[in-house]
């Protein structure tokens, strides 16, 4: 993997309305100048550490990045009361954006995000459009919203999933390795959007009817073995949802010419992923950083 050494991993807490705090990561190379800004984010289970290493990497080649840990996960205070992905993307995305954009001057950024990281992204954006103009381009891993449930197989594991969640209240994600559970709460959402096949906040929003709102150059990498988090038809799909004609889908597997069928962590995270995937999410936000950022 990309050398963390002589790498700056600083660590910015920033206070929330609501009284927690929410950790922000800054990952540079000090022997290197900005030429761009990234902002990041991970999905539900997770935390910074599904970012980092692509992170470093771009660190490596002049980007700075910022790597957001919602609420509950990571560095960020654990909260009192429930939250969801709904309340990530209204509350804690803002303050974000609120402080690189704000208060740090820069004048545009970029996105890398993984999982419901796009879901996230995509809620953000529908309610705060004001920052459409302020993004020259996406990339996510393994994002979908309605997807999940694509066969007779994935529909029966999602219901069992939900069931059995909202039956002990909480996963049990960090006994198989992963760095976080979530709770019913959060992950009810996800399970609903699946099964309906619709988008919607939990005042019944309808998310997919603002979509196409978002204009911004969008790069969706699935992993060819990711068959239930992030199918290859829901992220297809997903995608679809946003008209930009440059917007770009890519399946990672042999089939298409990679050394591994990749998975829904190993196509944001891998020694192979370093080797084949970080180098083309460069070339992508290479091609589209048409504004500057600072």
């Amino acid at each position: 993997m990309v050398s963390f050494k002589l790498m700056n991993e600083d660590l910015i807490k920033l206070p929330s309305p609501e009284g927690h705090t929410l950790a922000i990561w800054k990952i540079s190379e000090p022997e290197i100048p900005t030429h761009h800004h990234i902002y990041m984010t991970h999905g539900t289970f997770s935390d910074k550490r599904i970012c980092r290493g692509i992170a470093f990497f771009l660190a490596k080649k002049g980007y700075t990045s910022w790597i957001m840990e919602w609420r509950g996960h990571g560095a960020s205070s654990i909260p009192k009361e429930k939250y969801n992905f709904e309340t990530i993307a209204k509350n804690d995305v803002p303050v974000a954006f609120e402080y690189l954009l704000n208060q740090l001057n820069i004048k545009v950024l970029s996105c890398v995000v993984h999982s419901g990281g796009g879901a996230i992204m995509a809620m953000f954006l529908v309610h705060n459009q004001q920052y459409i103009s302020k993004i020259n381009s996406i990339t996510m891993f393994g994002s979908q919203t309605t997807g999940a449930g694509n066969s007779i197989k994935n529909h029966l594991m999602l219901y069992i999933g939900k069931y059995v969640t909202a039956l002990l209240g909480h996963s049990y994600a960090s006994k198989f390795g992963r760095p976080h559970d979530e709770t019913y709460f959060m992950m009810k959402l996800w399970y609903d959007w699946n099964l309906s096949k619709r988008f919607l906040g939990e005042n019944g929003f309808d998310y997919d009817l603002h979509l196409s709102k978002i204009t911004i150059p969008i790069f969706s990498i699935h992993g060819k073995k990711d068959t239930f988090v992030a199918t290859e038809s829901g992220s297809e799909q997903f995608l679809q949802s946003f008209p930009n004609p440059k917007n770009k889908f890519l399946s990672c597997g042999k089939a298409n010419g990679f050394s591994e069928n990749y998975d829904h962590g190993r196509v944001m995270l891998s020694r192979n992923a370093e080797k084949e995937i970080w180098p083309l999410v460069l070339d992508w936000i290479v091609e589209n950083n048409l504004k500057i950022s600072n």
